[in-house]
């Protein structure tokens, strides 16, 4: 059977060169994939064009064999949710108002606020850990607490497949642990993830998928032994590093090695390379 959500030959930008240019993809149901890349890479341009929030110049995103776009709104927002890179909600909303907001898309005319609903807002925050923060505002919260606000509304929304864009900003270790082993106990419930993530290790560690992007084209895509090998992360990266399994989990464990000042400043444009 074919994946629910797939991506034919796209290509997506804000007015200038492609951010996203010719990207071919199907995303595996019920699975975790990861997005890696450096800045600039093109992975928040593709999860946005994912989630139905940008138009492709070329190609098209296809949610059950039919074009996204050409999809009803709200019908979209009952399968795919969207936590997006930096998020910002209105002065004074309180967390358990933010998590409630994730149920509009299940709303009607005939059908208003429900026990389901409030059933589903509920688990949401007790599962990020916020039961004591529900009457707060949000923007009285720390950096960490009002991702997890965030993440209670994503997953409010009671979605299939979810779509997270650097789920773990803003949070320390143990909490962007606590947010990792949330998203697999999620897709062991059956839900199909997609997130953008920085950190390799972690990629490594949850992902079924790893897609590695550069320039805004797809390098690498497969399992994570096959994208996080010391070549994948040179070409994406410039990345000089040995790649171990992890002692824990036996996937792929990213060292870095050593990098002379001379030569990070070379891969930023700056400067030359010394004389040989």
């Amino acid at each position: 059977m074919a994946a629910r959500l797939t991506v034919h030959d796209v290509q997506f930008g804000y007015g200038g060169a492609p951010a996203v240019d010719g990207v071919t993809l199907e995303i595996p149901d019920e699975r975790i994939t990861a997005i890696i890349g450096s800045n600039g890479s093109g992975k928040s341009t593709l999860l946005k064009g994912l989630a139905r929030l940008l138009t492709p110049e070329r190609g098209h995103v296809a949610l059950d064999g039919q074009p996204i776009h050409a999809t009803d709104t709200r019908a979209v927002a009952r399968v795919v949710g969207l936590l997006p890179q930096g998020p910002t909600a209105p002065d004074g909303v309180t967390v358990a108002d933010l998590v409630a907001r994730g149920r509009a898309p299940h709303q009607r005319w005939w059908r208003q606020w429900s026990r389901e609903d409030e059933q589903a807002v509920q688990a949401a925050i007790r599962a990020t850990d916020l039961t004591t923060l529900a009457d707060t505002a949000v923007d009285r919260l720390s950096g960490g607490q009002r991702q997890r606000a965030w993440i209670a509304m994503a997953l409010a929304q009671d979605t299939p497949i979810l779509l997270l864009d650097e789920p773990t900003t803003y949070l320390d270790v143990a909490h962007q642990v606590d947010v990792l082993e949330l998203v697999r106990e999620l897709n062991q419930r059956g839900r199909t993830i997609v997130m953008v993530l920085h950190d390799l290790n972690q990629a490594a560690r949850y992902a079924d998928t790893v897609v590695a992007m550069a320039s805004g084209r797809v390098v690498a895509s497969g399992t994570p032994e096959q994208v996080i090998t010391p070549d994948v992360l040179g070409a994406v990266f410039a990345l000089d590093a040995l790649v171990v399994p992890c002692p824990v989990t036996g996937r792929p464990l990213v060292v870095p090695t050593e990098r002379s000042g001379s030569r990070v400043l070379q891969s930023h444009g700056i400067g030359s390379p010394p004389p040989s």
